[in-house]
């Protein structure tokens, strides 16, 4: 799986943009997914439709949720591996709206774990992911690298 972090450590500094996906000139936190998928496994599985950045809240339609479950392993939230995806819900009774890839996980020598996601206002980033994020983490998954 380190070979999916270091393809997303590579597009870390690519500007924030809604419903795109090029390294280095812009993504969103799917379109972050999509260039990393390309870059590790090959095509993307379908075509993106166009989405709002509400992610159908307003209707409460786990969108993103589902579009995951179709094409990623789901994995047990306790069962932390680098390069694993990770979906957020960004606040309580929301949909799951938010997508980052854990880089690394808590050691014993104290390290903490870290993920990389594409964020509005700052870009493709890696942050801690301390208790406000992790907190917020609805699934994880693992990308089916046996295609």
């Amino acid at each position: 799986m380190r070979g999916v972090v270091t393809a997303a450590r590579g597009w870390i500094g690519t500007p924030y943009l809604h419903q795109t996906s090029l390294k280095g000139a812009g993504c969103d936190c799917l379109g972050l997914l999509r260039g990393v998928w390309r870059e590790v496994i090959g095509p993307e599985p379908e075509k993106i439709p166009a989405y709002s950045m509400d992610w159908s809240e307003p209707q409460g339609d786990e969108r993103l949720w589902r579009a995951a479950v179709r094409h990623l392993r789901p994995k047990p939230l306790t069962s932390a591996t680098p390069g694993d995806v990770l979906l957020f819900r960004m606040r309580d009774n929301a949909v799951a709206k938010h997508i980052g890839i854990q880089a690394d996980i808590e050691t014993k020598s104290g390290s903490g774990a870290s993920f990389i996601h594409a964020y509005s206002g700052h870009g493709v980033i890696e942050s801690a992911l301390g208790p406000q994020w992790a907190k917020r983490i609805v699934a994880r998954f693992a990308l089916p690298l046996e295609i």
